[in-house]
Protein backbone atom coordinates (compact mmCIF):
# COMPACT_ATOMS: atom_id res chain seq x y z
CA UNK A 1 0.00 0.00 0.00
CA UNK A 2 1.09 3.38 -0.49
CA UNK A 3 1.09 5.44 2.58
CA UNK A 4 0.15 9.47 1.12
CA UNK A 5 2.13 11.18 3.45
CA UNK A 6 4.26 10.99 6.95
CA UNK A 7 0.65 12.31 8.26
CA UNK A 8 -1.09 9.29 7.48
CA UNK A 9 1.52 7.05 9.36
CA UNK A 10 0.01 5.61 12.52
CA UNK A 11 0.69 3.10 15.54
CA UNK A 12 -0.37 0.08 13.19
CA UNK A 13 3.89 0.52 12.23
CA UNK A 14 6.39 -1.15 14.04
CA UNK A 15 9.32 -0.34 11.80
CA UNK A 16 10.41 2.61 9.24
CA UNK A 17 13.04 2.05 7.14
CA UNK A 18 14.41 4.92 5.41
CA UNK A 19 15.77 4.26 1.93
CA UNK A 20 17.45 7.20 -0.19
CA UNK A 21 16.11 5.97 -3.08
CA UNK A 22 13.81 3.13 -4.40
CA UNK A 23 15.63 0.10 -4.35
CA UNK A 24 18.22 0.73 -1.11
CA UNK A 25 16.03 -0.79 1.46
CA UNK A 26 15.15 -3.32 -0.47
CA UNK A 27 18.65 -4.60 -1.45
CA UNK A 28 19.71 -4.17 1.84
CA UNK A 29 17.44 -5.51 3.87
CA UNK A 30 14.33 -6.75 2.29
CA UNK A 31 14.89 -10.38 4.13
CA UNK A 32 14.40 -8.34 7.75
CA UNK A 33 11.34 -6.73 6.15
CA UNK A 34 10.64 -9.94 4.84
CA UNK A 35 10.79 -11.63 8.60
CA UNK A 36 8.95 -8.68 10.35
CA UNK A 37 6.05 -9.71 8.05
CA UNK A 38 6.16 -12.92 8.91
CA UNK A 39 5.69 -12.19 12.77
CA UNK A 40 2.79 -9.80 11.71
CA UNK A 41 4.84 -6.88 12.52
CA UNK A 42 4.29 -4.23 10.13
CA UNK A 43 7.04 -2.29 8.14
CA UNK A 44 6.86 1.29 6.00
CA UNK A 45 9.67 2.18 3.77
CA UNK A 46 10.02 5.91 3.01
CA UNK A 47 12.28 6.55 0.23
CA UNK A 48 13.50 10.02 0.45
CA UNK A 49 14.76 10.86 -2.76
CA UNK A 50 11.76 10.05 -4.67
CA UNK A 51 10.54 13.43 -5.99
CA UNK A 52 9.42 13.91 -9.62
CA UNK A 53 11.44 16.07 -11.26
CA UNK A 54 10.10 19.30 -13.82
CA UNK A 55 9.37 18.36 -17.16
CA UNK A 56 12.04 21.25 -17.78
CA UNK A 57 14.44 20.17 -16.30
CA UNK A 58 17.58 20.20 -18.27
CA UNK A 59 19.13 17.49 -17.78
CA UNK A 60 23.21 17.04 -17.50
CA UNK A 61 25.40 15.24 -19.70
CA UNK A 62 25.86 13.38 -16.88
CA UNK A 63 22.69 12.60 -15.96
CA UNK A 64 21.39 11.60 -19.28
CA UNK A 65 24.38 8.84 -19.21
CA UNK A 66 23.08 7.60 -15.80
CA UNK A 67 19.71 7.71 -17.28
CA UNK A 68 20.35 5.28 -20.41
CA UNK A 69 21.56 2.71 -18.08
CA UNK A 70 18.40 2.38 -16.54
CA UNK A 71 15.62 3.01 -19.35
CA UNK A 72 14.82 3.99 -22.96
CA UNK A 73 13.19 7.18 -21.74
CA UNK A 74 14.61 10.48 -22.17
CA UNK A 75 12.64 12.09 -19.64
CA UNK A 76 13.66 12.54 -16.09
CA UNK A 77 9.51 12.72 -14.81
CA UNK A 78 9.01 8.88 -16.82
CA UNK A 79 12.05 7.53 -15.02
CA UNK A 80 11.30 8.48 -11.92
CA UNK A 81 7.36 7.54 -12.43
CA UNK A 82 8.75 4.03 -13.44
CA UNK A 83 10.96 3.80 -10.49
CA UNK A 84 8.02 4.28 -8.26
CA UNK A 85 6.09 1.33 -9.67
CA UNK A 86 8.81 -0.95 -9.31
CA UNK A 87 9.17 0.17 -5.56
CA UNK A 88 6.07 -0.53 -5.23
CA UNK A 89 5.71 -3.76 -6.75
CA UNK A 90 8.64 -4.72 -4.65
CA UNK A 91 7.61 -3.25 -1.18
CA UNK A 92 4.15 -5.41 -2.24
CA UNK A 93 6.38 -8.66 -2.53
CA UNK A 94 7.57 -7.96 0.86
CA UNK A 95 4.08 -6.99 2.74
CA UNK A 96 5.30 -3.77 3.10
CA UNK A 97 4.17 -0.43 2.62
CA UNK A 98 5.37 2.31 0.77
CA UNK A 99 6.16 5.99 1.21
CA UNK A 100 7.50 8.81 -1.16
CA UNK A 101 8.78 12.00 -0.09
CA UNK A 102 9.49 14.49 -2.49
CA UNK A 103 13.72 15.58 -2.31
CA UNK A 104 14.80 15.54 -5.53
CA UNK A 105 17.31 12.75 -6.30
CA UNK A 106 21.25 14.25 -6.74
CA UNK A 107 21.35 14.00 -10.23
CA UNK A 108 18.56 16.55 -10.63
CA UNK A 109 19.89 18.54 -8.09
CA UNK A 110 21.62 21.88 -8.22
CA UNK A 111 22.35 24.68 -10.82
CA UNK A 112 24.32 23.78 -12.11
CA UNK A 113 22.77 20.19 -12.24
CA UNK A 114 25.22 17.35 -10.91
CA UNK A 115 27.87 16.94 -13.55
CA UNK A 116 30.41 14.29 -12.49
CA UNK A 117 29.92 10.74 -10.38
CA UNK A 118 32.64 11.56 -8.21
CA UNK A 119 30.72 15.11 -6.89
CA UNK A 120 27.83 12.31 -6.13
CA UNK A 121 30.06 9.72 -4.30
CA UNK A 122 32.32 12.26 -2.69
CA UNK A 123 32.29 10.93 1.07
CA UNK A 124 30.86 14.18 2.12
CA UNK A 125 27.67 16.71 2.45
CA UNK A 126 28.13 19.44 0.24
CA UNK A 127 27.47 22.62 1.60
CA UNK A 128 24.29 23.04 -0.69
CA UNK A 129 22.93 19.84 0.54
CA UNK A 130 23.25 20.86 4.15
CA UNK A 131 19.62 21.98 4.33
CA UNK A 132 18.31 18.34 3.51
CA UNK A 133 19.94 17.21 6.49
CA UNK A 134 18.11 19.57 8.60
CA UNK A 135 15.02 19.32 6.88
CA UNK A 136 14.54 15.16 7.05
CA UNK A 137 15.73 15.48 10.66
CA UNK A 138 12.65 17.68 11.32
CA UNK A 139 10.17 15.37 9.52
CA UNK A 140 11.86 12.42 11.24
CA UNK A 141 11.87 14.11 14.50
CA UNK A 142 7.95 15.21 14.31
CA UNK A 143 7.06 11.63 13.65
CA UNK A 144 9.39 10.17 16.59
CA UNK A 145 7.95 12.60 18.85
CA UNK A 146 4.14 11.12 17.79
CA UNK A 147 4.96 7.57 17.36
CA UNK A 148 8.01 7.34 19.95
CA UNK A 149 8.00 3.59 20.08
CA UNK A 150 9.03 2.98 16.29
CA UNK A 151 11.93 1.17 15.16
CA UNK A 152 14.11 2.82 12.84
CA UNK A 153 16.45 1.67 10.35
CA UNK A 154 18.97 4.37 8.15
CA UNK A 155 21.59 3.53 6.04
CA UNK A 156 24.85 3.51 7.37
CA UNK A 157 26.01 5.76 4.38
CA UNK A 158 28.55 2.79 3.28
CA UNK A 159 30.22 4.27 -0.16
CA UNK A 160 29.94 7.80 0.25
CA UNK A 161 26.89 8.48 -2.18
CA UNK A 162 25.46 11.80 -1.15
CA UNK A 163 22.12 11.08 -0.70
CA UNK A 164 23.27 7.94 1.44
CA UNK A 165 25.19 10.35 3.55
CA UNK A 166 21.78 12.79 3.86
CA UNK A 167 19.93 10.33 4.98
CA UNK A 168 22.82 8.89 7.68
CA UNK A 169 23.04 12.11 8.62
CA UNK A 170 19.86 13.10 10.04
CA UNK A 171 19.22 9.69 10.89
CA UNK A 172 22.24 9.84 13.59
CA UNK A 173 21.19 13.16 14.51
CA UNK A 174 17.53 11.21 15.19
CA UNK A 175 19.28 9.48 17.94
CA UNK A 176 19.94 12.36 19.91
CA UNK A 177 16.13 12.72 20.33
CA UNK A 178 16.08 9.32 21.78
CA UNK A 179 15.17 7.32 18.75
CA UNK A 180 15.65 4.04 18.34
CA UNK A 181 17.75 3.62 15.10
CA UNK A 182 19.60 0.63 13.50
CA UNK A 183 21.53 1.18 10.65
CA UNK A 184 21.90 -1.36 7.91
CA UNK A 185 25.17 -1.77 5.17
CA UNK A 186 24.31 -0.08 2.14
CA UNK A 187 24.19 -3.08 -0.72
CA UNK A 188 25.84 -3.20 -2.84
CA UNK A 189 28.37 -0.28 -1.87
CA UNK A 190 29.16 -2.70 1.39
CA UNK A 191 30.87 -4.82 -1.23
CA UNK A 192 33.88 -2.91 -2.01
CA UNK A 193 36.53 -3.80 -0.12
CA UNK A 194 37.52 -1.85 3.07
CA UNK A 195 34.26 0.32 2.50
CA UNK A 196 32.40 -0.85 5.78
CA UNK A 197 35.81 -0.44 7.63
CA UNK A 198 36.47 3.15 6.28
CA UNK A 199 33.13 4.45 6.78
CA UNK A 200 33.06 3.41 11.01
CA UNK A 201 35.90 5.13 11.34
CA UNK A 202 34.33 8.43 9.46
CA UNK A 203 31.58 8.02 11.61
CA UNK A 204 33.42 8.83 14.99
CA UNK A 205 31.14 6.39 17.53
CA UNK A 206 31.62 3.20 18.54
CA UNK A 207 29.45 0.71 16.67
CA UNK A 208 28.20 -2.21 17.52
CA UNK A 209 26.71 -5.12 15.01
CA UNK A 210 23.80 -6.80 15.34
CA UNK A 211 22.79 -10.21 13.08
CA UNK A 212 19.30 -10.87 12.07
CA UNK A 213 19.35 -14.58 10.41
CA UNK A 214 16.82 -14.25 7.23
CA UNK A 215 17.82 -17.80 6.01
CA UNK A 216 14.40 -18.34 5.39
CA UNK A 217 13.25 -15.10 3.53
CA UNK A 218 16.73 -15.06 1.76
CA UNK A 219 14.37 -15.77 -1.31
CA UNK A 220 11.85 -13.55 -0.34
CA UNK A 221 14.70 -10.46 -0.54
CA UNK A 222 16.46 -11.80 -3.82
CA UNK A 223 13.05 -11.73 -5.24
CA UNK A 224 12.16 -8.09 -4.84
CA UNK A 225 15.48 -7.02 -5.47
CA UNK A 226 14.82 -8.41 -8.63
CA UNK A 227 11.73 -6.22 -9.21
CA UNK A 228 13.64 -2.83 -9.58
CA UNK A 229 14.35 -3.88 -13.38
CA UNK A 230 15.58 -0.77 -14.13
CA UNK A 231 18.50 -0.67 -11.68
CA UNK A 232 19.83 -4.36 -12.29
CA UNK A 233 22.01 -3.01 -15.24
CA UNK A 234 23.90 -0.62 -13.13
CA UNK A 235 24.25 -2.24 -9.87
CA UNK A 236 24.94 -5.52 -10.89
CA UNK A 237 25.40 -6.40 -14.57
CA UNK A 238 22.69 -8.90 -14.58
CA UNK A 239 19.64 -10.74 -12.48
CA UNK A 240 22.26 -13.51 -12.05
CA UNK A 241 24.91 -11.74 -10.90
CA UNK A 242 22.10 -9.88 -8.08
CA UNK A 243 20.86 -12.94 -7.00
CA UNK A 244 24.61 -14.12 -6.27
CA UNK A 245 26.22 -11.05 -4.66
CA UNK A 246 23.45 -11.25 -2.32
CA UNK A 247 23.36 -14.62 -1.74
CA UNK A 248 27.56 -15.05 -1.24
CA UNK A 249 27.53 -11.59 1.25
CA UNK A 250 24.55 -12.87 3.43
CA UNK A 251 26.57 -16.05 3.63
CA UNK A 252 29.99 -14.77 4.37
CA UNK A 253 28.64 -12.43 7.00
CA UNK A 254 27.52 -14.99 9.13
CA UNK A 255 29.16 -16.56 11.98
CA UNK A 256 27.36 -19.99 11.22
CA UNK A 257 27.94 -22.09 7.93
CA UNK A 258 25.29 -22.73 6.00
CA UNK A 259 23.01 -19.02 7.27
CA UNK A 260 22.01 -15.92 5.87
CA UNK A 261 22.22 -13.01 7.78
CA UNK A 262 21.68 -8.80 7.45
CA UNK A 263 24.09 -6.88 9.86
CA UNK A 264 22.64 -4.06 11.39
CA UNK A 265 24.82 -1.32 13.44
CA UNK A 266 23.28 0.52 16.54
CA UNK A 267 25.52 3.31 18.12
CA UNK A 268 26.92 2.73 21.40
CA UNK A 269 25.78 6.00 23.62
Amino acid sequence: MLVPATDDVGPEYQHVYLSPHFDDVVYSCGGTIALQTLQRENSLVITVFAGIPGPDLKLSSFARRIQRTMSSSREAFSLVELRRQEDQRACSWLQADCLWLDYLDAIYRGSPALQRWRRAIGGGIRQVDAWLVEDLLQLCLALHRRLPSLHWYAPLGIGGHIDHRVVSAAAFRLLVYGANVAFYEDFPYVLRPSALRKRLREVGIAMQPHLVEISDTLALRQQAASLYASQVRINFGSSEALYQSIECYSSRISPKPGTHVERFWRAVL
